[in-house]
This record gives structure tokens, sequence and C-alpha cells, in this order.
């Protein structure tokens, strides 16, 4: 009998959750009613090992990282999410527009520093359509040829192509063609049409982010998938949205990892809410990892919730901390999460050795560059 069995057996649990956790180590996919009562669920350290034996039959005791910086060609944004701290107007204080001459800069003093990943979002600017970005991409791919490129959320790439007037086939097809390797899973936000309409009313829909990814599947672009929790959602919310995730993946198995993206409260109109605990934070990342079984990788982003949190994530399903980011964005830092976020390669090896498990630096594509 396992060392997880054994803790299971020998503690007092409820028919129900003892039947889930039975599933759970047997490898058999839970419900959403499942998934519900392992949310409502008080017991943290359950959780914990149900996602971590869940992790371990996907990625055994490896965890990753890779050497990466973000760029944000804007923050100018037409949508008026509520809940963002990040986005102006053209001519408002604290706005930026960079050219393609100074991102193709920034490629270049970063790539020299040994980065071999751009995750590339911004604001969905008013004037720039998928043209633009289509020479940015080749204008970075000829400076920097190796770069893998993962860029534009679904939020950015509905709205480009449509200032184009094509497809998003065709315009994820042009950025392809330009160099496109992957797309991050931004602006998904949460699924729930009543809170997208409070929080993100004039944001694509759920329905289009959706469709947005399983074409970018069907091309062969693999991509990642966010949730935005700590808001106004419940737990039936966020089981929801899990699930749409779940089914899509069942079809086009293009989801390279999920990431849960706890709301920050600082500089934006819900600043009056209180964010979420660490407990939930990590009951989060463990319930995401149980349900989400398909997903071959869970994230925790650690310019958001701390590295501290992220570490101790590691104990609850996540084998990713993203990378050493090096202190290239905004997006989080100006809601109240981690200031000029920088992690060296070595800091991230070690938060991984402390947590008696084996980190991996990859690529974007999960290929293995070295394990230590």
């Amino acid at each position: 009998m396992s060392f997880e069995n054994k803790i299971i057996q020998s503690v007092q649990l409820s028919g129900s959750l003892k039947t889930i956790a039975e599933k759970v180590l047997n490898g058999i996919q839970i419900s959403t009613d499942d998934a519900l009562e392992l949310y409502n669920s008080p017991n943290l350290a359950l959780l914990g090992i149900l996602a971590c034996e869940t992790k371990k039959r996907m990625s055994g005791d490896d965890v990753y990282f890779n050497q990466n910086f973000h760029l944000e060609p804007t923050n100018i944004c037409i949508n008026h999410c509520k809940f963002c701290s990040y986005r102006r107007r053209e001519g408002q204080k604290g706005a930026w527009e960079c050219s393609i001459e100074d991102i193709v800069s920034d490629v270049e003093k970063y790539t020299s520093k040994g980065a071999t990943e751009v995750h590339i979002v911004g604001g969905v600017h008013p004037n720039r359509d998928v043209n633009f970005y289509v020479d940015l991409l080749n204008a970075i791919k000829s400076s920097a040829p190796k770069l893998q490129i993962k860029a534009f959320t679904a939020v950015e790439i509905d709205q480009m192509c449509k200032m184009g007037n094509i497809s998003v086939h065709e315009g994820l097809s042009k950025l392809k063609a330009a160099g496109l390797d992957s797309m991050p899973g931004g602006g998904a936000e949460i699924f729930d049409e009543k809170i997208r309409a409070e929080i993100c009313p004039d944001k694509t829909d759920s329905t289009g982010w959706l469709k947005v990814h399983e074409t970018a599947h069907k091309m062969g672009i693999p991509t990642n998938a966010t949730m935005l929790y700590g808001l106004l959602e419940n737990y039936s919310h966020r089981v929801d949205h899990l699930n749409r995730l779940r089914e899509l993946q069942k079809e086009t198995k293009g989801f390279n990892a999920f990431i849960p993206l706890k709301f920050k409260r600082e500089n934006n109109a819900y600043s009056f809410v209180q964010e979420s605990s660490l407990i939930e934070d990590l009951k989060n990342y463990a319930v995401s990892r149980i349900f989400l079984d398909n997903i071959p990788h869970l994230k925790a982003y650690w310019p958001m919730i701390g590295k501290q949190a992220a570490q101790l994530s590691l104990n609850f399903g996540v084998d990713d901390l993203d990378g050493t980011i090096d202190d290239s964005t905004k997006i989080y830092s100006m809601a109240g999460g981690e200031e000029n976020p920088k992690a060296s390669r070595t800091e991230l090896i070690n938060m991984i050795k402390e947590m008696q498990l084996i980190p991996v630096e990859r690529d974007t594509l999960y290929n293995t560059i070295e394990s230590f």
C-alpha cells in the first residue's frame, strides 16, 4: 500500500470525500460535483496529498522553469475591465506604446543574458491590427531566430483580426508564419457570463475565448489557460470554468499548462475586495490539479503570489514556477504584486531543491534543456 493510501485510510473522511480520494488515488477522473466538494472541504492536507499524487503521475518529481522575459508593447486598451490596474487611455499619464524598434532592442538585451522565451501580451490597442503584430514577430525572429515566441491572448488576437477584417484562422496563420510558437492563456478571467458582464463587459466573451484557443490547437499552436479567482466568483463558477477547459482539452489536447491568476486589488475598481488568503490559494492550486488531469502542467506565477507562496504551492500539485522574468513585466506589480519581479536561475533551482524536488530547465514546449 502506498504512503498516500495509508494516510487516506488513517484519517476519518466522510463517505463521499473518501470515495473522491479513492478515485484520485486510482487515477479515475473526478466529476464536477466531486470538485465542488473538494473546494468546500476544510481538509487542506488531504487536498495537498491528492494533488501531489496527480502531479506525480503526470511529471514525477520534476518541477519546471525557464529563462524568459516579458514584452508589453502597450498598455493602451479599448477594453474597460474593472479589475485591471494596467490599462490606460491614449494620451493618459502612464500610457505607453513601444515601437517595433524599441521591442527588438529589448529582445537583444534579454537574449544576450540567455533567455530562451519571450512572453508578449499587452493592451488591446485601438490602432494596431494583425499586420502590425506580423511585422513585430518577423522583426523579433530576424533578430533572434532561436528565441521561442509565446504571444498574444485570445482577446488580443480576436480584436486584431477584427481590425484586419480577417478570420481568427487567417490571422493565426499569418502570425504562425511570422514566428508565433505558442500562446499564453490570459483573458479567460472567469467564464461565467454574468460575472464577466460585470467585471469585463466589453472583452471577448467566454465562447470567443475558447474558440480562439480551439482554432489555435487545431492549427498546431499550443496554448496555456488561466482563471482569475478571488474576485466575485464562487466555487461553482470556478468548477464551471475548469470543466470548460477540461472538455476542450479532451477534444484538442492543445493546452500545455493551466495558471490560476489571483486577483490583486491595488489601483482598480475592486480595491474594497479582500484578496484571497494563502490557504485559499493553495486549495485552488490543489483542486485545479486534481480536476484538470488532462492538462499536463500546473503553473504558479510567482510575481503574482510571491516566491514563498509559489514554493509552498509545490506541495499542492504545482510543477512549474514560470521563469526568471528579469523585471520585465508591470501587469501584476501595478496591481500590488511583487515589485521589480526577477529571479535568477540559481534562485529558482534552489527553491525547487528545498522542497526535495527536481529542477528542470525547459523550453516553451516543455522540452528539457537541463535537469539538476
